[in-house]
């Protein structure tokens, strides 16, 4: 049975969830207090049979031919205690807002490099959160300016690859971005010290109200980045071509409820 979970949030789970993840991590000499990325091979008790960190189909084929050869479909069925449930992940801001966001990188890549080729059509999503005076100064035509660097500083990111590194207050070389008559346009120039990473790009978009509140919100921010992090290697070499999209959640999804990256371990912050 395949799952996917985030592994940030399973690892600091206390229910039943929880120490499932915990006994595979344990076994697999990764504990609870790093990332625990990869491709977990276990049983319905938790023996791991197999594990690696990887993104590529391979590999994956591999670690299920080695879990297959350790597996005893014949082993009598292990009985469960009553599973504990217990709440995890921080709800979204009471009457905010709950914006979809994609990321892709559009070009740059080496198609020869089998060992990347796979990261060509990878989407990375995250969501991004509006606080309920950040969603109503949205419906009366204001756009503030802790909105405007949230989503600069958490969402115009290179996700597509693994965890990347949020941009500092300091890295915000140019954001220039008004809401005018429903619509979104500006620009950003973000940078490290270094200049070894950065994202040059133009915004445009669309906000629609009605009865005083956000019924619609489209935002593409297109341009130019070059770099990569400690956990999002493999990015094209120089600059490259990348985009962010947001739009409104649907507030009925599941997957809307998964907290932004950026918000994990200081939720405060992250909606300062």
């Amino acid at each position: 049975m395949p799952v996917a979970v985030d592994q940030h949030i399973h690892r600091h789970k206390k229910d039943a969830e929880g120490e499932l993840f915990a006994k595979v991590l344990k076994q697999a000499n990764r504990g609870l207090d790093g990332y625990s990325q990869g491709v977990y091979l276990f049983t319905p008790d938790g023996k791991l049979l197999a594990f690696a960190n990887t993104a590529d189909a391979a590999g994956v084929r591999r670690l299920t031919q080695i879990a297959l050869k350790k597996f005893e479909p014949n082993a009598a069925p292990i009985k469960l205690d009553d599973a504990k449930v217990a709440p995890v992940l921080p709800p979204p801001p009471e009457g905010g807002l709950v914006l979809d966001v994609t990321s892709k990188v559009l070009g740059g890549y080496d198609k020869t490099d089998k060992r990347i080729a796979h990261h060509i059509n990878s989407l990375g999503r995250d969501h991004l959160w509006l606080r309920k005076d950040e969603a109503d100064a949205l419906a009366q035509g204001m756009l503030l300016d802790t909105v405007k660097q949230r989503l600069v500083r958490y969402h115009l990111i290179d996700n597509t690859r693994g965890e990347p590194p949020m941009w500092r207050v300091d890295e915000i070389k140019k954001l220039d971005l008004m809401l005018k008559a429903g619509k979104l346009a500006g620009s950003v120039h973000l940078e490290t010290k270094t200049g070894e990473r950065g994202y040059q790009a133009e915004l445009l978009g669309t906000v629609e109200t009605k009865d005083g509140k956000v019924t619609r919100l489209d935002l593409v921010a297109k341009g130019d980045y070059w770099g990569e992090g400690t956990f999002s290697r493999g990015a094209p070499k120089g600059r490259f071509p990348f985009a962010v999209a947001f739009s409104l959640a649907d507030g009925d999804c599941a997957t809307s409820k998964v907290p932004p990256q950026g918000a994990r371990g200081n939720l405060k912050a992250y909606l300062k």
